[in-house]
């Protein structure tokens, strides 16, 4: 089996439940307030990482820059999820969101210069069309 395959599938359960939840969420309150009780909730799951590592995390500077802006992006996107999903419908919101490999994809390619293959590209425009199809 694919090393990386069991946590991936589980990301991607994990990620569908937290689309549904969010909609959950602010049936009973606002969009500001349930984004705060999700950031509680990463904070649980960080304190459970970190004593795993036993509260000793590696401390490149580098590392550490790219880990917080990850945190910042997460958050900034969140708040933005939080607010669409509050004005539309979770159908709609979710499938333009769960689009955002897209952008990885592009900053890979024009960044790290990873290649697309053929075949990735017709995943791109089929997801594209989804999109189109969903909306």
């Amino acid at each position: 089996m694919i090393q990386w395959l069991p946590a991936a599938v589980l990301a991607l359960i994990s990620f569908g439940l937290w689309g549904f939840f969010t909609k959950l969420a602010i049936v009973y309150i606002d969009s500001k307030s349930a984004l705060v009780f999700q950031t509680v909730g990463v904070v649980l799951v960080g304190l459970i990482t970190l004593s795993l590592i036993n509260f000793k995390p590696a401390a490149d500077i580098k590392g550490l820059t790219f880990g917080l802006l990850t945190g910042v992006a997460y958050g900034i996107g969140c708040l933005f999820y939080f607010m669409a999903v509050d004005k539309g419908k979770i159908i709609t919101v979710v499938t333009l969101t769960a689009l955002y490999p897209l952008i990885t994809i592009l900053l890979s390619y024009l960044i790290l210069r990873e290649a697309i293959s053929m075949k990735q590209c017709l995943g791109i425009v089929f997801a594209l069309t989804a999109i189109y199809l969903m909306s």
